[in-house]
């Protein structure tokens, strides 16, 4: 059976990437603690003004952001150094989290989706 709530998604995983994927849900809900919180193409999503804000993903090699193309586009030097795909980037396990980068990369898409919803009304 899936998980249908990201603590049940984050306890499928051993403790040393538990507590990865934990720091990464406490970093969005500190940052954007208006978000909502889902699971959402089978891995924790995040949404503010009913726009998609952040998805993350854990595996057994490495953690997954998926920051929308305008957040990893607006951040591609910095995350020159990791692998990448279209949208997504993968932290290794074995390496520390970035997390000064991806706080700033969780505050540019809070203001991206704050900036359309303004430009809606």
């Amino acid at each position: 059976m899936k998980p249908t709530t990201v603590q049940a998604y984050i306890s499928t995983f051993a403790p040393a990437i538990q507590s990865r994927l934990l720091t990464l849900r406490t970093l969005v809900l500190k940052i954007a603690p208006e978000a909502t919180e889902s699971i959402s193409y089978g891995m924790p999503a995040y949404k503010t003004l009913g726009k998609p804000l952040i998805y993350f993903a854990g595996y057994e090699r490495h953690i997954g952001l998926y920051a929308t193309p305008s957040g990893h586009e607006q951040f591609k030097e910095a995350l020159s150094v990791y692998k990448q795909g279209k949208g997504s980037v993968q932290f290794p396990n074995n390496e520390p989290l970035p997390l000064g980068l991806i706080e700033k990369i969780i505050l540019f898409r809070v203001d991206e989706n704050q900036t359309k919803y303004n430009s809606r009304k």
